[in-house]
């Protein structure tokens, strides 16, 4: 970590857009997840703090996003189908009394978006995937303190955040990410020796990548300590989310790769450490609650007392530690890979990850598929061009590439595996009659 520049998240650096003593005012994308409904309860705990001004989704879940709404009175609701606005505009007439107003309703793929650059304090983005990156980068722009949840917007657009970001602007809320947030308080920029991000090692920690081949669906989505949506569920079992957050640790606290190390811890109490220069390690330790990470991102350079539980130290526990197993578990050293290579590398990743992802739940490609698929996809990407003159639409475009190709060599696998299987039932009925005659 070097003197200079100030990296993207320094918890010495405090970027307050709206300096004053009452609650922030707060916009919360992707308000009816997991992130967006944690953050919601926080908020109703601590009104005297916080004050939700509007609400976005995708727009499956319009009952609940009307409800969340009328709970916290917001100014402005926006969904990302357009479709899905009479059925919105019905529940939010439903859950408000006669004659009270009903808040202002944005529709269509850019209104969170235009959510994000509207009036408030804090912008918390916990919307999942690259769609993230266009509010991510409209908040920057009008200048609100951004609480990222969304880990692939600075992902697929690095260069694009680092030239938007204030110092002190960007807060992460990845429990990772926000405990090494917390970690590198403990000490200056130049005492930094590594970052060791922990993982949890998801459903399948211990077993080869041969015992990998034919885990279903239900065994990848069935994570032992925490309770997220299906695709960073999935990233989680192939452990693709580590390396995303290697290629996020990287940006954001501005350390070269060689310096951030992945280990395997099952507990998940340590969220991640930093080792210093004396050779002095600082862990952040909390149960598994994302509400504690989303406090952080809400409320630095304060805390918020009891926003998630604490240890009971009265009670015996073990906490265990290992080395990660990258023959079953490629994915972080490609997501390093990728990261080194930069520009529209980690676009590419993301994207085919998240294809191979749908394919799997959808029983198109097996397990030990989804990686092989997106490092074909990678390979044949090879090294960007663009470097860091990266713009949206280079994003955009390798995103569409990278998703076409990889649904492409999905279809391909799928074909040859119904071949073989077509193959090997012939086989057996032949070797049947043979042995009846």
């Amino acid at each position: 970590m070097s003197d200079s520049p100030a990296p993207l998240a320094d918890p010495h650096l405090v970027f307050d857009p709206v300096a004053g003593d009452g609650p922030r005012d707060v916009v919360i994308l992707g308000s009816t997840g997991s992130i967006g409904t944690q953050a919601i309860d926080l908020v109703v705990r601590n009104p005297d703090r916080f004050r939700v001004t509007g609400l976005s989704a995708a727009g499956g879940r319009v009952e609940l996003l009307a409800e969340q709404a009328r709970r916290l009175r917001v100014r402005t609701v926006a969904v990302a189908r357009e479709d899905a606005v009479p059925a919105l505009r019905e529940a939010l007439s439903t859950q408000y009394g006669p004659g009270e107003p009903l808040p202002e309703i944005l529709a269509g793929a850019d209104a969170a978006t235009r959510l994000a650059a509207s009036e408030c304090h804090t912008v918390l983005n916990g919307i999942t995937g690259s769609i993230g990156l266009a509010p991510t980068l409209a908040a920057l722009e009008a200048g609100r303190t951004l609480a990222l949840a969304n880990k692939e917007s600075l992902i697929v657009g690095g260069p694009l955040v680092k030239a938007l970001a204030k110092p002190g602007q960007i807060i992460p809320v990845d429990s990772e990410h926000a405990a090494l947030f917390q970690a590198l308080a403990s000490g200056t920029r130049a005492d930094v020796r590594k970052l060791v991000v922990t993982a949890s090692g998801g459903p399948f920690r211990g077993r080869t990548k041969e015992e990998l081949a034919n885990v279903a669906p239900a065994d990848a989505l069935a994570h032992p300590t925490w309770a997220m949506g299906p695709v960073i569920t999935v990233n989680s079992a192939t452990l693709v989310n580590k390396g995303l957050e290697v290629i996020e640790a990287h940006l954001l606290y501005d350390i070269p790769f060689a310096r951030i190390e992945v280990v395997v811890h099952p507990q998940s109490y340590v969220h991640s450490m930093v080792e210093f220069t004396d050779g002095s390690t600082i862990a952040q330790a909390t149960p598994p609650d994302m509400r504690g990470p989303i406090a952080i991102g809400l409320g630095w350079p304060e805390r918020v007392p009891d926003a998630a539980p604490a240890f009971d130290w009265s009670k015996a526990s073990s906490w265990e530690f290992f080395p990660l197993d990258n023959d079953a578990f490629p994915s972080v050293g490609l997501a390093r890979h990728v990261g080194e290579l930069a520009g529209t590398a980690p676009a590419v990743f993301n994207a085919a990850n998240e294809e191979c992802v749908d394919a799997f739940l959808k029983g198109a490609l097996p397990f030990n598929g989804i990686m092989d698929t997106v490092t074909k996809v990678v390979e044949e990407h090879g090294t960007p061009s663009t470097g860091t003159s990266l713009t949206v639409a280079d994003v955009l475009e390798a995103e569409t590439w990278a998703r076409a190709r990889a649904r492409e060599l999905t279809k391909t696998q799928q074909t040859q595996q119904t071949a073989q299987t077509v193959q090997t039932t012939q086989t057996a009925q032949t070797n049947t009659a043979e042995a009846r005659a």
